[in-house]
């Protein structure tokens, strides 16, 4: 996944902010992790505030469910 299209469905989970967009935040970010790092994931991780939304800290390597 690229950076921009995580950013997109990023954006579009954090609108909603449901315990389910909460979830699928975190699958989004496991498949960027895969494909472009972690820092990838920790710039996302700023930009969206996910720390204070949903308590997600820079540094948590977030693993695909595709392997």
């Amino acid at each position: 996944m690229t950076l921009d299209k995580a950013r997109e469905l990023i954006e579009t989970h954090v609108m909603l902010a449901s315990g389910y967009n909460r979830n699928a935040t975190k699958m989004v970010l496991g498949e960027l992790n895969r494909d472009e790092g972690q820092k990838a994931v920790d710039q996302l991780i700023r930009e969206f505030n996910l720390d204070e939304l949903w308590g997600f800290k820079t540094g948590t390597h977030f693993e695909s469910v595709y392997k």
